[in-house]
């Protein structure tokens, strides 16, 4: 399957409904239980690029919708702003082909050029898959948290990967270039 990498539009809103919504529904990758309204998918759209963080979409040749990814803040306290948190979700019929990797390692790349310092992978379900393929983009597993999760009738463990972007923790951030900027204090 060939596809392109790019930006996400707001045109791709309706299709990254539908991809996470089969995502809710029949996985554990995500802990919610309803899938969202393609408004508020929207909205979650926009708080993320509106902050600066990458959204980026695959596209086979004809321009079908084949998966997303993007980074946005782990947790919100200040201290916590050199570090991103990646999410990826693609389409059934492109799993397996090697898009999920490109989407991440793009992902992380785009990450790296911000400035960003540390890549979080919090994977529901500790999904077999997922964490082959973190671990393939050279995260190293930090933790797994037992029984965080109740979803489709069982109790789920959420597996931590960890990504150094850039120097990493090894030197001292720009505080006045972004991702410093996105706490004013």
């Amino acid at each position: 399957m060939s596809y392109i990498l790019r930006d996400t539009r707001s045109t791709d809103v309706s299709s990254m409904a539908t991809i996470y919504a089969d995502a809710v529904v029949t996985g554990t990758a995500s802990y919610e239980l309803v899938p969202p309204t393609r408004e508020e998918m929207a909205s979650r759209f926009a708080e993320i690029i509106g902050r600066g963080y990458p959204h980026i979409a695959a596209v086979d040749e004809d321009g079908a919708f084949l998966g997303y990814a993007y980074a946005s803040a782990f947790r919100t306290r200040p201290a916590y702003r050199w570090l991103v948190e990646d999410s990826i979700y693609l389409a059934r019929e492109a799993q397996g082909r090697g898009i999920g990797k490109a989407l991440l390692q793009e992902l992380a790349r785009r990450c790296t050029a911000l400035g960003f310092r540390q890549m979080v992978a919090v994977i529901g379900g500790a999904s077999p898959a997922s964490v082959r393929l973190h671990s393939a983009c050279g995260f190293q597993l930090t933790g797994t948290l037992i029984g965080t999760g109740f979803k489709h009738g069982r109790w789920l463990d959420t597996v931590l990967m960890q990504l150094p972007l850039g120097d990493g923790n090894a030197t001292v951030p720009d505080e006045d270039a972004y991702p410093g900027s996105l706490f004013v204090g």
